[in-house]
């Protein structure tokens, strides 16, 4: 049975394509036509992640790529080429799409929502009746904070925190349509955050993660560019002139308030267990309809841990507030640019995995994600895990939540 991927060159995807071809003599790339050699990136990222050399040497003849268009009607191919790529395939693997969670609706739509469209109307056209497998997130769940998010739950009662969240809600709506017209089972794969303990590579898929620290950095920067000196009194002079964000933090580093709960928590999972998982999910008897499943670790990770962690790549000191300072900072006003990133920090709902632990049983568990282990897949190679600016607070003051 053949299979084809898409996003095999992304964070998720190369862990997929791993596990694909575990198991699969040859698997279909559909990468996206224009971008960089499909192929070398593939090797690339095999050679640097310590992969057999006999492996290695094998991808050219075991990697069919097809450069494609998701975007476009019939993938962006020609009529036959795109009839014949439909009824040479028995599983289809859609794993692209952005997670841009600063992107505007519309762009995401073209990628997320459109792309699934197309992908689903390969599947319908090949004449082995294709099994399809639709990552998702987790997020679907949307703008609910507290409670419980269950696996068969697809709605939008509660909005959405970011545009990334409502157009893969709308993809999965797709799939449960096309699955109903065409009478086909179609599996459904949630995940949470990804995250890696490899180091950042330049030819490596940037860690989820580092979009974060990236965006606190150059905020930073950009804060104190902006920011004034404004003149000051001679007793004033003497004194060192205060940083961009609010006032001083421990160490003096600018203070940034940003809204989060100190209770929060957010579920982590490492990306090689997430690939695991899902193929052998993608192994399982389907049910005939859609069958979906939370991807996530059964431990999350404190907001405090995640804060503290933050405040070790960038020198800044985090403050959780429970609503949106009313003098902000330069810095916190361009931060407030990024709402979308930072609503996270106020979560405080749990994903509902028994599905998943049902099929598979204890070994659907995972180690745990430390704070070492994400130090080592956002921090350059060689940095150590610096000291943290203060500890991390179990608990603010109850007065913020009162």
């Amino acid at each position: 049975m053949h299979v084809a991927l898409t996003g095999a060159t992304g964070f998720l995807g190369l862990r997929l394509l791993r596990r694909l071809l575990g198991t699969h003599p040859t698997v279909t790339v559909l990468a996206h036509a224009g971008s960089d050699d499909a192929l070398l990136r593939i090797t690339r990222y095999f050679e640097l992640t310590g992969s057999p050399e006999a492996f290695i040497a094998e991808l050219p003849r075991r990697l069919r790529v097809v450069e494609t268009d998701l975007a476009q009607h019939r993938l962006g191919l020609s009529g036959r080429a795109f009839q014949e790529l439909a009824d040479g395939l028995g599983t289809i693997w859609h794993s692209a799409g952005s997670i841009n969670l600063e992107g505007d609706l519309p762009e995401l739509r073209h990628i997320n929502v459109e792309g699934t469209r197309h992908v689903l109307e390969l599947a319908a056209a090949g004449r082995r009746t294709p099994l399809l497998r639709h990552v998702s997130t987790a997020f679907v769940a949307g703008s609910r904070r507290d409670g419980v998010a269950y696996e068969d739950e697809l709605e939008d009662a509660c909005g959405f925190e970011n545009a990334y969240e409502r157009s893969k809600y709308e993809a999965e709506l797709l799939v449960h349509a096309w699955s109903r017209k065409h009478g086909r089972p179609a599996l459904v794969l949630r995940p949470s955050i990804l995250v890696t303990d490899l180091p950042p590579h330049p030819e490596l898929p940037s860690h989820p993660l580092l979009v974060i620290e990236r965006i606190l950095r150059d905020a930073r920067c950009a804060a104190e560019l902006a920011e004034p000196s404004a003149p000051r009194e001679p007793a004033e002079a003497a004194q060192p002139a205060q940083p961009a964000g609010h006032g001083p933090g421990p160490g003096g580093r600018p203070l940034v308030r940003t809204v989060g709960h100190p209770d929060g928590r957010l579920n982590l999972l490492q990306v090689d267990h997430a690939a695991e998982v899902m193929v052998r999910l993608a192994g399982l008897t389907p049910s005939g309809g859609v069958d979906t499943y939370h991807v996530v670790h059964d431990r999350d990770v404190p907001v405090p841990a995640v804060v503290t962690l933050l405040e070790r790549l960038v020198p800044l000191s985090i403050d959780l507030v429970a609503a949106k300072p009313e003098t902000p900072s330069a810095l916190e006003a361009l931060l407030d640019f990024y709402p979308g990133m930072t609503a996270y920090l106020a979560h405080r709902r749990r994903f509902d995995d028994t599905r998943v632990r049902t099929r598979l049983g204890p070994t659907a568990a995972s180690a745990p994600v430390s704070l070492d282990y994400l130090w080592s897949g956002l921090a350059p190679r060689g940095r150590p895990l610096a000291p943290a600016p203060r500890p991390a607070p179990a608990v603010l003051p109850s007065a913020r939540y009162a």
